[in-house]
């Protein structure tokens, strides 16, 4: 092909990637969740993928794709068409500790455009009711004194649970036996049935049992209280300053996608985070909105290389492998 042709078939492909992102989105979009429905991470795509449907005058249809702790979601969506209508709606397991534990056929960062952060979930320290410490600095001094004796439920190998126990013995030098479940729900529940005694747990799972008086609550993994529940001190008030554990969430669309589209998703998140109802159904459920100019694809990318970089090491020394 003449150099001539080769340039004018270039033009002829820039021409026809700019008509579509001008009329993107002109179909249904997917969302894809890599975990059941009416959990944490579903919740919040439900609720953002409606109003970002509005925005963009489109249906957005969530799909479970569960499996490997979300990678076989995230894994789908590396592989569409970079055209903007299939989106992975992932957090802090999904887009940075699983590519420490599992052995991926994608490349987090390279195999991904990110488009916006959304809210995040810090975890709670619970215990038992009746564990004696009544601060956090007692139980730490509790768990020290009880070494190898006290159990911590976990949502299995690899999970927030997991790696919050992991990060708090390390942090405080104390040990802890880990309890595997299949999900936090189950491991909750036998910490209200007093079989375990301890768990870093995801604030919107385990917020229902500390309003019940059923668990003990005794910091939030995060440097502000939550609105939710703003008698429970922040790790820094209660002690542990500087232990902050967040299962923060992202969007994400394939490498390619064109930056028109991306910037549409983008301004459909901002609109979706701003609207008052909302706002209050996440605050309900213990996510924290990050700020508007956070809420963007430069934001997302280096927080998640920080998170990388800052994570990755612990589960490796720790040897964390996929079950």
């Amino acid at each position: 092909m003449s150099r001539t042709l080769l340039l004018a078939a270039f033009a002829g492909l820039a021409s026809v990637c700019a008509a579509q992102a001008q009329s993107y989105p002109s179909r249904p979009i997917t969302m894809v969740v890599g975990f059941s429905a009416g959990g944490p991470t579903d919740t919040v795509a439900r609720l953002i993928g409606e109003r970002m449907g509005r925005s963009l005058g489109q249906t957005i249809i969530i799909e479970n794709t569960t499996g490997a702790g979300g990678s076989i979601a995230v894994g789908r969506v590396a592989r569409a068409a970079p055209d903007g209508y299939t989106l992975s709606i992932g957090h802090w397991g999904t887009h940075v500790l699983n590519g420490a534990i599992y052995s991926l056929n994608y490349d987090l960062l390279r195999d991904l455009d990110p488009v916006a952060m959304l809210p995040a979930n810090p975890l709670l320290i619970v215990a038992r009711k009746d564990v004696p410490a009544k601060t956090l600095t007692e139980l730490v001094d509790w768990v020290r004194a009880h070494q190898d004796k006290v159990t911590a439920g976990t949502a299995g190998a690899g999970s927030a649970t997991h790696i919050g126990g992991v990060y708090f013995q390390n942090f405080t030098k104390t040990k802890l036996t880990f309890v595997p479940y299949r999900g936090a729900g189950p491991a909750l529940l036998d910490l209200v049935a007093g079989t375990i005694d301890v768990m870093c747990d995801q604030s919107a799972n385990s917020l229902p049992q500390v309003h019940a008086n059923t668990v003990k609550a005794f910091a939030v993994t995060a440097p502000q209280r939550i609105a939710s529940a703003p008698d429970i001190p922040t790790v820094d008030e209660a002690g542990l300053p500087g232990f902050y554990v967040s299962i923060w969430h992202g969007l994400w669309v394939p490498h390619g996608t064109p930056k028109d589209v991306v910037a549409k998703l983008t301004a459909a998140v901002q609109d979706a985070l701003a609207d008052p109802a909302v706002r209050g159904r996440l605050a309900e459920l213990g996510q924290e909105i990050p700020p508007r100019d956070q809420q963007n694809p430069e934001a997302l990318g280096k927080f998640q290389r920080a998170e990388i970089e800052k994570w990755w090491p612990l589960v490796k020394s720790a040897g964390i492998k996929a079950d």
